[in-house]
């Protein structure tokens, strides 16, 4: 009996021990950072070179790489927005070995007020102001306070507060449709957004008046 005893103790210590052994061959627990990488945003951003042709695309991105992208795929595809020009920060969606680009957005072109007619009755201008850093601001919007902007993935992010509601953020992503010098449209869903670059007024003391006519004095 005594022999028995002995031997339950010795089978029961090396199964603690092979259990043991098969949970340090156990994947780690995830602690969300195989999810934060599953997320990231895949752009590069970085600033166009000199060496930049029609149908490459030199980058000097932020991590100091210098890439030469073929653009052939976005500019069939109408996926160039902006314009490209050496000097402008680029942003670039790009295959996996980032040797052919499928979506640029020149944001140098981006920055600046964008207005379009009052929607309610045409009378005055309403529009976003895309500024340096990822600040927004409205244009003579008083129901909307625009904060902040980014790109992601290729979208436009806008983070707007709506004033005399929750008085919470509210984040919109919006499809680039088109990027000019003096135009900007973008879509959420089948909704347009159709903007103009706004314009510098006018002093009044640069009006120039009609010339009178002469009869006028006589």
């Amino acid at each position: 009996m005594k022999k028995l005893g002995v031997f339950a103790i010795i089978a029961c210590v090396l199964l603690m021990m092979g259990s043991c052994g098969n949970k340090s061959e156990k994947v780690p627990f995830d602690n969300g950072d195989s999810a934060a990488v599953a997320n990231a945003d895949p752009t590069i951003y970085g600033i166009c070179g000199e060496a930049t042709s029609m149908n490459t695309l030199q980058l000097i991105t932020d991590m100091g790489d210098t890439l030469n992208i073929d653009m052939s795929v976005a500019q069939e595809n109408g996926h160039v927005y902006g314009g490209v020009q050496p000097g402008d920060r680029m942003a670039v969606l790009a295959n996996n070995d980032r040797s052919e680009a499928e979506l640029i957005i020149n944001q140098a072109t981006l920055l600046g007020n964008w207005v379009m007619p009052n929607p309610l009755d045409g009378s005055d201008e309403v529009g976003i102001s895309i500024k340096e850093g990822g600040i927004a601001e409205s244009i003579d919007q008083g129901s909307i306070a625009y904060k902040t902007w980014r790109l992601n993935r290729g979208k436009l992010e806008i983070v707007q507060i709506r004033e005399g509601g929750s008085e919470e953020e509210e984040t919109y992503y919006y499809d680039i449709v088109k990027l000019g010098a003096d135009s900007l449209v973008y879509k959420d869903g089948d909704e347009l957004y159709e903007y103009s670059r706004q314009k510098p007024k006018e002093d009044q003391h640069k009006i120039e008046l009609e010339d009178a006519d002469k009869e006028f004095f006589m």
